[in-house]
């Protein structure tokens, strides 16, 4: 907020904010609410329901007949703008259908996932054609249960991509999944600065636009691999683990570990 204050010459002030994380307060209500629904479920795992669910979700509009609740919400709530819905009852209300939801496929099993790889080409083409009416001015803006069938197939598209291409170990991956949260934490903050000092700059707005992002993410990662993932005091303060000095040996070992084997055989195979 001083960052955003200094660059409009506005008097410095605080004042509470949630910024971009207003959205934890909402997952702590869904946790809340739904904790006893999920508990039962757990329970219940070689229940009819769950065999339901699975059998629904084998075939291609199993995923897609979710879209039923959520234009079941934009009928209730009325939202002015399907796109408005940070800190309104209809993002409230949105965010509670999908966080059901999304613990219902993984409930269901692989059925879901080998649906979702099957038919996310479908997926694609469905979102595609969809997107190609409203940005052509076919399809009304207004016509917000479109809007919903389209946000959920193009996620179904990127779980699809995501299980079939991804779904295997990986350092990388593993590294990056660790950083996700504590970058998405940090870079509202490092992309104001990055605004503060790129925006003034005589340039074209697009490479503004360009130098922004990039700053935003290096910078970001830097603070992450520098800072947050190194200082032990701060890993829990932005979502990682506290570790012990055996889990820090630990981790150096396998992170070292390809390195030595590669000497290893290197000096086998000079012997």
């Amino acid at each position: 907020m001083f960052i955003f204050q200094k660059f409009y010459n506005m008097p410095l002030s605080y004042y509470a904010g949630s910024a971009h994380l207003w959205f934890l307060g909402n997952i702590f209500a869904y946790v809340l609410l739904l904790s006893p629904l999920f508990f039962y479920l757990k329970k219940h795992e070689s229940g009819k329901f769950r065999a339901g669910i699975a059998k629904v979700m084998s075939y291609a509009v199993g995923p897609l007949s979710v879209t039923v609740f959520f234009v079941l919400e934009i009928v209730l709530v009325k939202p002015q703008l399907f796109e408005l819905y940070a800190q309104t009852w209809h993002g409230f209300f949105l965010g509670l259908v999908a966080f059901l939801f999304g613990f219902l496929f993984v409930y269901s099993g692989t059925n879901f996932w080998q649906t979702v790889a099957k038919w996310k080409w479908l997926y694609l083409a469905m979102a595609a054609v969809l997107f190609a009416l409203r940005y052509t001015g076919f399809i009304p803006e207004t016509i917000y249960y479109l809007k919903a069938l389209e946000s959920n197939c193009w996620i179904f598209t990127v779980f699809g991509l995501g299980y079939q291409y991804l779904n295997r170990p990986s350092a990388t991956l593993k590294y990056l999944s660790q950083a996700a949260y504590p970058v998405y934490i940090i870079h509202m903050f490092v992309l104001y600065v990055g605004a503060l000092i790129i925006l003034p700059l005589a340039m074209p707005p697009f490479l503004k636009f360009l130098a922004i992002t990039f700053f935003t993410f290096i910078v970001c990662f830097l603070v992450y691999e520098l800072i947050l993932r190194r200082i032990n005091i701060l890993r829990p303060l932005f979502g990682l683990k506290w570790q012990s000095k055996n889990n820090q040996l630990n981790q150096s070992t396998v992170t070292d570990l390809p390195a030595k084997t590669s000497n290893v055989l290197g000096e086998a195979s000079g012997t």
